[in-house]
């Protein structure tokens, strides 16, 4: 099979798998504000190489501000570093959601043929009010229908008007849409998360709704990773984390810690351990948003800038309060020591 953007071929020839994705940050030089392609580069591949996949143009990237070209650029960068890093096998998930359905099917086009593997499109929340669940379901439906690669669903009611698509709907977009190939849950709930596993996690499910293609199965994902331990026991399948920007290795060892405790039970008190020094630093460094994550990447790696206006960098004082809270702190020591740099 070709490669994606090749000939026509837009196939996925990398599975989606369970596990742990970061949505990546959009790097920009300091006074231009153009894209930072070597920093974007070398992040995806710090990230990959701890176990973590990689997500593009979502909310942590700043897709809002960013043009259609700019995104297939950093689609194209992120596949050449990957490829060149020898991590070939690793799938890049773009987002391409928008205000209209017409631009995201265009935007789905576009990350296709600059060889993104999935789309994951967040719900459009300009018209909220107007937007009811026949609307959303006629979205989603279409998008997943008219998409050359599989679509997940993008589920933020913080940016999307308060838009909460609940778990009987997601559950009948699962079973109807062939080419969905899963959700990202940033609302945080476990209930919901719960109850569409019980659906999708059965060993029923890929018999009786078997996907378009079968490298794409159909998985609930939280869009935090503080409650990845329950997660895992209502048979969810990892999570999209900022955090993973971060604590690359540290939010892998958690998932690999989650998956082994169901089957030795000897291993849950570390997994909750771990669990605990994880979800006290998303809870604390979500608090300051994208400028902070890309603060400690700055302070950790040496990379990292400031967002697009409008959104402004860190203020000097909060930038040591972020670095100097013991939730930050113990998630550093933690990383150093999982990445071997203790």
């Amino acid at each position: 099979m070709a490669p994606n953007g090749i000939n026509g071929v837009h196939q996925p020839v990398r599975p989606l798998k369970p596990g742990i994705y970061a949505p990546i940050p959009t790097f920009f030089l300091p006074d231009s504000e153009d894209l930072d392609v070597p920093s974007f580069e070398q992040h995806v591949v710090r990230v990959a190489k701890a176990g973590v996949g990689p997500l593009l143009a979502g909310s942590m990237g700043e897709a809002h501000h960013l043009s259609h070209g700019e995104r297939t650029t950093l689609i194209k960068a992120a596949r050449k570093a990957l490829d060149g890093a020898g991590l070939s096998d690793f799938p890049i998930i773009a987002g391409t959601g928008s205000g209209s359905l017409r631009e995201t099917l265009q935007l789905c086009d576009e990350a296709a043929e600059a060889g993104a593997d999935y789309a994951i499109v967040i719900t459009s929340g300009y018209f909220a009010g107007a937007l009811d669940k026949r609307a959303l379901k006629a979205f989603y439906t279409e998008v997943a229908e008219k998409s050359p690669i599989p679509v997940m669903i993008y589920n933020f009611p913080g940016a999307s008007g308060g838009i909460d698509i609940d778990s009987d709907l997601i559950t009948e977009l699962a079973t109807e849409c062939p080419n969905l190939c899963g959700v990202k849950l940033t609302c945080g709930n476990v209930g919901k998360l719960t109850r569409v596993c019980a659906t999708v996690s059965d060993a029923s499910f890929s018999s009786l709704h078997p996907r378009k293609n079968a490298a794409a199965p159909f998985l609930v994902l939280g869009g935090f990773i503080d409650f990845l331990v329950p997660a895992a026991y209502a048979n969810g399948h990892g999570a999209i984390t900022g955090l993973a920007n971060v604590a690359p290795h540290a939010c892998s060892r958690l998932y690999a810690l989650a998956e082994q405790s169901k089957a030795d039970a000897s291993v849950l008190p570390e997994a909750l351990r771990v669990q605990g020094i994880v979800a006290r630093a998303d809870y604390t460094i979500a608090k300051y948003s994208i400028a902070g994550t890309k603060y400690l990447i700055e302070k950790l790696y040496g990379y990292g800038g400031v967002p697009r206006k409008p959104l402004l960098g860190l203020l000097e004082e909060k930038k040591d309060e972020i670095w100097a809270h013991p939730h930050t702190q113990d998630l550093v020591k933690l990383e150093r020591e999982l990445s071997g740099k203790a």
